[in-house]
C-alpha cells in the first residue's frame, strides 16, 4: 500500500474540491490509503474504509505571509500532511495551498538532500504531442545559478523517467536562441556544465531550446531560472482561459458569432483538451528528503485528483530513490561544479 498524506484545507475550494478528489482517488486505486490532515469537523462527512482522519488545528490560508505559517501556524494542516511524510506515516505529501508556505514548511521540516542547495518545482506544460514537457524550476528560485540548474537539470531526468517510463529523458536549457553563443554568461556556463553532464552520462542534454519548445515538445524537460519558468507557466494558464472564455462566449453574441462558434467549437475544444492544465496539475517539489506535490490552488475535482495521482505514482516508483542515484552518479561533477564556483 502507498500512503499519501492530503492537506485537506488548502487551495481556494478547501474541502468541498479535495475531499470528492479524494474519494476518486480511493475508488481508482485499490493499493492507496489516505490520510486526510484537516480540521476534524470540516472533514468528519468523509468515511472511506483505506482512509484516516488526522487533526489539525490551523489552516495555512492563500496570502499568509511565509513567516506566519512557518513559524506561528505550527499545527497547520499543511504542517501537519508533511510531517506525515517525514515522520514515515506517508510516502507523499499533497496541499494546495500557498506555495511559498508550502517550500518552506517542506524545506524546514523534510531538510534537502545532499548534494542539492536549493529544491526546485517541477510541473508538466502541455505541448502540441498530446503529452506534457515537464519544466523546472517553476518558481521556487528566481536567481539560480548554473550548478542550481544542473541540479535542476538531474533531478528533472530522474522525475520524468519515474513518471514516464523514459530511459533517458532529454533536457533542452531555455534561452533566447538555440545557438550555443546566445544568452548571457548564466546560461553559457550553465550550457557548458549540461554538456559536461552529458559527456559523463549523467543526462542526455539536446542543447538549447526557446521558448516555443516547451509547447512543441522538443525535449522531455526544459530548465530555467525560476523566475522565467513562473511567467511561462501563467502566460500559458492564461491562454487556456482565454481558449475556455471564448468558447462561452461565442454562442452568446449576435447570429454571426454564433455561425463562427458552431463551425470552430470541434476545433476549438480539441485545443481546449490539450491545453488543459487539470490533466497537468502536480509540481513536485524536487531536492527535498520526502516527496511533496503543489496542486495549483484553483484546482477543481479533475485536477485535485491528477496531482494526487501523481504524487501516488512518484511514490509507487520510489521516485527519491531515483533522484539519490541520478545524484550520486553525477557526485564528481557535481563537487567539482562547487569547487569552481567557490574559487570564483
Amino acid at each position: 500500500m502507498v500512503t499519501v498524506a492530503v492537506d485537506c484545507m488548502g487551495g481556494d475550494h478547501g474541502p468541498r474540491v479535495t475531499l470528492a478528489a479524494c474519494r476518486q482517488f480511493l475508488d481508482q486505486h485499490p493499493r492507496a490509503q489516505l490520510l486526510l490532515v484537516g480540521l476534524p469537523e470540516a472533514l468528519s462527512s468523509f468515511s472511506h474504509p483505506r482512509a484516516r482522519i488526522v487533526p489539525a488545528s490551523e489552516v495555512v490560508e492563500m496570502d499568509d505571509p511565509v513567516e506566519v505559517a512557518l513559524r506561528r501556524k505550527k499545527d497547520s494542516s499543511m504542517r501537519v500532511a508533511v510531517e506525515q511524510v517525514r515522520d514515515g506515516h506517508a510516502q507523499a505529501a499533497v496541499s494546495a495551498g500557498n506555495t511559498g508556505a508550502l517550500m518552506a514548511i517542506s524545506r524546514y521540516v523534510l531538510k534537502t538532500m545532499d548534494g542539492i542547495d536549493r529544491p526546485a518545482i517541477a510541473g508538466a506544460m502541455p505541448n502540441v504531442k498530446g503529452g506534457g514537457t515537464t519544466m523546472l524550476d517553476l518558481g521556487a528560485n528566481v536567481d539560480s545559478t548554473p550548478e542550481h540548474l544542473l541540479q535542476f537539470a538531474l533531478m528533472g531526468s530522474a522525475l520524468v523517467s519515474v513518471l514516464s517510463g523514459i530511459d533517458k529523458p532529454s533536457v533542452g536549457l531555455l534561452n533566447i536562441g538555440e545557438e550555443a553563443i546566445k544568452g548571457g554568461e548564466n546560461i553559457k556556463k550553465t550550457s557548458e556544465l549540461l554538456r559536461f553532464a552529458a559527456n559523463s552520462g549523467d543526462l542526455n542534454f539536446y542543447g538549447n531550446v526557446e521558448g516555443n519548445d516547451i509547447f512543441k515538445g522538443t525535449t522531455d524537460i526544459v530548465v530555467c531560472d525560476g523566475f522565467v519558468g513562473n511567467v511561462a507557466l501563467k502566460a500559458s494558464e492564461g491562454l487556456a482561459a482565454m481558449v475556455s472564455h471564448f468558447l462561452k462566449s461565442s454562442f452568446s453574441r449576435n447570429i454571426f458569432t454564433k455561425i463562427a462558434g458552431i463551425i470552430a467549437y470541434p476545433a476549438l475544444t480539441g485545443f481546449k483538451h490539450l491545453v488543459d492544465h487539470r490533466r497537468h496539475n502536480g509540481a513536485a517539489l524536487l531536492g527535498l528528503r520526502g516527496l511533496v506535490f503543489k496542486s495549483h490552488g484553483s484546482a477543481d475535482e479533475l485536477a485535485f485528483l491528477t496531482a494526487l495521482s501523481r504524487a501516488y505514482d512518484a511514490a509507487d516508483h520510489d521516485l527519491l530513490a531515483r533522484v539519490q542515484s541520478q545524484l550520486t552518479h553525477a557526485a564528481p561533477l557535481l563537487a567539482a561544479s562547487a569547487a569552481a564556483q567557490a574559487s570564483s
